[in-house]
C-alpha cells in the first residue's frame, strides 16, 4: 500500500509493523507537513462487518486518552479502507528489549513500571481497560519514556455486564493473560493489573511467571499454578518485590491491587527504598472449584493458538443485586449504601465532581456483582491546580491544544490577528506561561490569523468530524438533531456550509444525528 493517499491526507510509506487486525505503515500528513503511524486494518478482515465496528471502537477508545505515557490517537477514517492516524514513536518495544536477554538494572524495571501503571490509572479513571498488557505494547522512546499502545481491544468498563457474542475477541498473549481471562469471565481493570504483573516479574526475574509447552499449558498455570517468589530466582531483589508481585498476581481479582494507582504507590515506596505494607491475602484451603471452572475455559483457550478466543461469561449473573450509583455522595453516605461491600478508597483530582464527593466507582452503577465483593471509590480533591506550559508560543494551534490537554486545561477561545508568522502559530497566551491557574479552567491564545475552507463533514461520524475540524484548526461547537434518513452518530447539518472561509480558530457547529 505504499504511496496511497489515506483520506486524501496521508500519504502512506513503508510497513513498519503487522498485528492481529492490522498492519502499520509510516506515513506523511501532507496537511500538517509531519510524520505519523497509520494503523490499517487487513483486506481479509475489512470485509466482515463486525471487524470493521471492532476497529472503529479501538478509535473511539483511544481517541478519548490524552496522557503522555498514551500513544496519542489523531485521526480516523474509513475510505479507502478503515484506518487510525496515530502519534509516531521513535524507538522500541520492551518486547525487543527482553528478548535482548540483558538484566534491566532495578531502578529502570521500576521507572518502567511506574511509566506503565501511571497510564493504565488514567486510562481506568477514563473508563476504559486495556486487556492486552504485554511487552510488545509497551514502547520504549528514543529518550527513554514509556508509553503503552495499542487500545485494539480495550473496552470501555460501562459495558462489564455485557455478554460478549463475537467470536473474534483477541485476547492478550497467554503469558500474560489473567485467570479470568483464562476462564473465560469479563476482565476488568483488576486484569490490566495482573498483567502488569506479569510484565513486571519478566522484567525483574528475567523469566514469566508461568510457562507451558503450549498457550493452554500456561493458561492453566495461570489458573492454578503456584507463584515462585522473585526473590528466588534473583536473591538481590527487594522485599518488596515479593509483597508487589504476589498481590499484583493473586489469582482472586479481589486480592489483588483494587486500582492502578494503589500499586503505582508501593512501587515509588520500593523505588525510594521504604517498606512496602500491603497485606498478602491468604491462599485458599482448596481450589477444587477454580479448577472444576478451568476446564471449560482452558479447553476454549486451544484457539490461543490461533491468537483468538471465544469470551463470554463464565456464570449467569442475572440473579445477583445491581451496584447503586454512589458518584456525587461523600464517601460516609456512599460507605452507607455499599454496606454489602468491600470498599476501596482512593482520590484524585477532579474538575468537574466537588470536593470530597464521589466522582467516580468501578464497578459502575447498575452492574450486578456479588455481595463481599470489592468496589473502588476515587473521591474528589476538586480540580486542583496545573500550571501553564511555558512552550506554548511558537506552537500550532492544534499542537498547543494538545499541550494545555495534557495538563487538564482547555481553550476557551482564540483571537486570530495579523502576523508574519504561519497561520495559526500562536503568538500570546492568557495567562501568561508559567502561571498556576485552578484545573480544568481555560486559556486564551492569539494565534496569527488566516482564512481557512470550511471542510464538508456532512454524512461524516461525529469523532472523525470533530477530529478534522480540530485538525483544521477550528473550535467545536457540537449540537443534536434527527434525521430518520441518515444514519445515527453521523453530521446531518454544519454552520458555516463547506467550501466557504471562516478565520482559523472560530468554532464550526456540526449538528450529530440522535434518535429521540
Amino acid at each position: 500500500m505504499i504511496n496511497v493517499l489515506l483520506g486524501g491526507r496521508y500519504k502512506l510509506g513503508e510497513m513498519i509493523g503487522t498485528g492481529g487486525m492490522a498492519d502499520v505503515y509510516v506515513a506523511e500528513d501532507t496537511r500538517l507537513a509531519r510524520q505519523v503511524a497509520v494503523k490499517v486494518l487487513r483486506s481479509d478482515l475489512a470485509r466482515d462487518p463486525s471487524f470493521v465496528a471492532r476497529f472503529r471502537k479501538e478509535a473511539l477508545a483511544a481517541a478519548g486518552l490524552n496522557h503522555p505515557g498514551i500513544v496519542a490517537v489523531y485521526d480516523s477514517g474509513e475510505e479507502p479502507a478503515p484506518y487510525i492516524v496515530m502519534e509516531l514513536i521513535s524507538g522500541h518495544t520492551l518486547r525487543e528489549l527482553i528478548h535482548k536477554g540483558e538484566r534491566v538494572p532495578l531502578k529502570r524495571a521500576l521507572e518502567i513500571g511506574e511509566g506503565i501503571l501511571a497510564a493504565l490509572e488514567y486510562s481506568h479513571q477514563a473508563g476504559i481497560v486495556h486487556r492486552d498488557i504485554k511487552p510488545a505494547n509497551i514502547m520504549i522512546t528514543d529518550h527513554g519514556d514509556v508509553k503503552v499502545m495499542d487500545f485494539g481491544i480495550a473496552r470501555a468498563l460501562a459495558d462489564l455486564g455485557a455478554t460478549l457474542t463475537s467470536t473474534w475477541n483477541i485476547v492478550g498473549t497467554a503469558q500474560y493473560l489473567s485467570p479470568e481471562q483464562a476462564l473465560g469471565e469479563v476482565a476488568d481493570l483488576r486484569s490490566d493489573i495482573y498483567s502488569t504483573g506479569c510484565l513486571l516479574y519478566e522484567v525483574l526475574t528475567g523469566k514469566p511467571p508461568f510457562s507451558g509447552e503450549t498457550p493452554v499449558s500456561i493458561a492453566y498455570q495461570h489458573v492454578s499454578g503456584v507463584l515462585v517468589a522473585p526473590s528466588s530466582i534473583v536473591p538481590e531483589l527487594p522485599a518488596g518485590i515479593d509483597t508487589l508481585l504476589t498481590v499484583a498476581l493473586a489469582k482472586n481479582p479481589d486480592d489483588r491491587y483494587q486500582s492502578a494507582g494503589l500499586m503505582l504507590d508501593d512501587v515509588y515506596k520500593i523505588a525510594s527504598g521504604e517498606v512496602v505494607t500491603t497485606k498478602i491475602a491468604k491462599a485458599p484451603i482448596s481450589r477444587r472449584k477454580v479448577l472444576i471452572g478451568a476446564i471449560g475455559g482452558i479447553a476454549a483457550l486451544g484457539l490461543l493458538a490461533a491468537g483468538l478466543f471465544m469470551a463470554k461469561p463464565s456464570t449467569d449473573t442475572s440473579g445477583l443485586p445491581q451496584l447503586p450509583n454512589v458518584v456525587g455522595l461523600t464517601q460516609a453516605e456512599a460507605e452507607a449504601l455499599l454496606g454489602d461491600y468491600v470498599v476501596t478508597i482512593t482520590r484524585a483530582h477532579d474538575g468537574r465532581i466537588p470536593k470530597d464527593r464521589v466522582a467516580n466507582q468501578i464497578p459502575l452503577a447498575t452492574v450486578r456483582v456479588q455481595k463481599g465483593s470489592g468496589v473502588v471509590l476515587t473521591i474528589s480533591d476538586g480540580p486542583g491546580d496545573s500550571i501553564v506550559p511555558i512552550d506554548l508560543v511558537g506552537m500550532s494551534l492544534i499542537d498547543a491544544r494538545t499541550a494545555l490537554s495534557a495538563v487538564g486545561l482547555l481553550v476557551t477561545a482564540t483571537e486570530a490577528v495579523p502576523s508574519d508568522e504561519a497561520q495559526g502559530t500562536v503568538l500570546k497566551v492568557t495567562p501568561e506561561p508559567g502561571s498556576t491557574i485552578t484545573a480544568g479552567t481555560g486559556v486564551v491564545l492569539q494565534i496569527a490569523s488566516g482564512q481557512v475552507l470550511v471542510p464538508s463533514l456532512i454524512g461524516t461520524e461525529a469523532l472523525q468530524a470533530k477530529t478534522i475540524l480540530v485538525q483544521a484548526g477550528f473550535l467545536v461547537n457540537e449540537v443534536f438533531g434527527y434525521d430518520a434518513n441518515q444514519p445515527i452518530g453521523v453530521v446531518i447539518r454544519q454552520a458555516p456550509d463547506a467550501g466557504t472561509t471562516q478565520t482559523i480558530g472560530k468554532s464550526v457547529t456540526i449538528t450529530i444525528n440522535k434518535a429521540p
